[in-house]
């Protein structure tokens, strides 16, 4: 069965995300700037890449390898051909983080934003004891009295995402990291427009 995911246009995707309504394509850009300079790491593996959303930010004076792994293949095509300027830094793999964890190289960081909504725990433990990243920071979608995906004139685009998605809770999150070595070491939220709210949880490795 193929993942709803390799349906869904990166058009129609980023469009939902961008509106005033949902602002969650610009706060998640935020949220990366901060991710991605709050850590002196020299390597960084973003999990669910998407359109590459963020990956402006990345201090190329100091990472010097960006992996961006996502399951469809023309979501990575553009995500080259909009941050090619950075050459050989970003390594784009086009991985089912589901089944073909042995492809997955090691990083000093994971970032995992709106991505273990559709994995869930236990597929993000194995992916995170593969990588072996002392550092794991996940942006997690809190729904509040709202439907988990945001109304807007996209929204049958997603319809097939019933079938991949879980919903996650901040306790979940923390306890699955926790059986897998890793601690909470910071928290911060941002409020949507809508109600929602992102939440990020960094975890520490310190063995």
């Amino acid at each position: 069965m193929r993942n709803p995911w390799q349906e869904i246009s990166l058009d129609d995707y980023e469009n939902h995300m961008k509106l005033d309504s949902v602002m969650q394509l610009q706060t998640l850009d935020s949220m990366m700037k901060e991710q991605l300079n709050d850590y002196p790491v020299s390597s960084v593996m973003i999990l669910g890449v998407a359109g590459g959303n963020g990956l402006r930010h990345v201090p190329t004076d100091r990472i010097s390898k960006i992996y961006g792994v996502d399951i469809n293949p023309r979501y990575l095509e553009e995500t080259v051909a909009r941050y090619g300027y950075m050459g050989e830094t970003l390594e784009c793999l086009c991985i089912d983080l589901c089944e073909n964890l042995e492809e997955l190289p090691q990083a000093d960081m994971v970032i995992a934003n709106l991505l273990v909504e559709y994995i869930g725990y236990e597929a993000f433990q194995r992916v995170v004891e593969k990588v072996s990243s002392p550092i794991v920071s996940c942006g997690i979608q809190i729904n509040g009295e709202e439907s988990w995906v945001s109304d807007s004139p996209y929204i049958h685009v997603f319809d097939g995402l019933d079938k991949v998605h879980h919903q996650i809770e901040e306790w979940g999150l923390e306890e699955a990291m926790s059986a897998t070595g890793y601690v909470l070491s910071r928290r911060a939220e941002s409020p949507l427009p809508n109600g929602k709210k992102l939440v990020r949880m960094d975890f520490k490795n310190f063995d």
